[in-house]
């Protein structure tokens, strides 16, 4: 007893800063739920099969609503790589007779929301026949198809990004297929990536302004 009276002091200052370091800790805890929870996330995925025919598949996963302003599909070879905004396609009819209506995908997108877009192997005939490329580019090995998701998150000014590539050819068989590059949709949600993604669509607008 002697011992803590003479240390009193010193014992009252190390508990404090201990207290301190604890409320730290679950504040940095609850801050770090709370950016997690904040955080956007969109998700590039296939549907209705796992082939070319499969749909493709964008679903906001976000806590808020998002913006959509430009889908683009880049079709990249071993020359070079062909881009078009995909978000507005014309929408094929059953009977010949119909003409072709335009859909388009810009939009709002609630959260837990998805919408489907054309399927792959559409897709990438949209950029074949943009580019009025030959049929035979199909057959080119190490062929991949990247989708990118350009959108505006709440009341953020700089854009969100989203991207994932397929593989259009199996790597092992060179058979047509639809397997993705990575396991996961690429977020593009810090500063230094919004940066990027404004300049793809203030590529986009450049183009389309032409």
């Amino acid at each position: 007893m002697e011992w803590l009276n003479d240390n009193a002091q010193a014992i009252s200052a190390i508990t404090s800063i201990l207290t301190l370091g604890v409320w730290f800790f679950y504040a940095q805890l609850l801050y770090n739920g709370y950016v997690r929870q904040r955080r956007p996330r969109v998700i590039i995925n296939r549907g209705l099969g796992t082939g070319q025919n499969a749909l493709c598949l964008i679903s906001n996963m976000s806590s808020e609503s998002i913006y959509i302003q430009h889908v683009v599909a880049i079709l990249h070879t071993e020359q070079r790589s062909y881009q078009v905004d995909v978000a507005e396609y014309q929408e094929e009819k059953e009977d010949k007779q119909q003409e072709k209506s335009i859909r388009s995908h810009q939009g709002p997108l609630a959260s837990g929301d998805y919408l489907h877009m054309q399927r792959f192997a559409d897709i990438a005939e949209q950029i074949r026949v943009t580019w009025q490329l030959d049929n035979n580019i199909f057959e080119q090995p190490n062929l991949q198809l990247e989708l990118r998701v350009i959108a505006i998150y709440g009341s953020e000014d700089r854009p969100i990004g989203a991207s994932r590539t397929f593989y259009l050819r199996d790597p092992s068989t060179s058979k047509p297929a639809l397997i993705p590059v990575s396991v996961d949709t690429r977020r593009l949600n810090s500063r230094l990536q919004r940066r990027k993604v404004k300049r793809w669509a203030e590529d986009i607008d450049n183009l389309e302004s032409r």
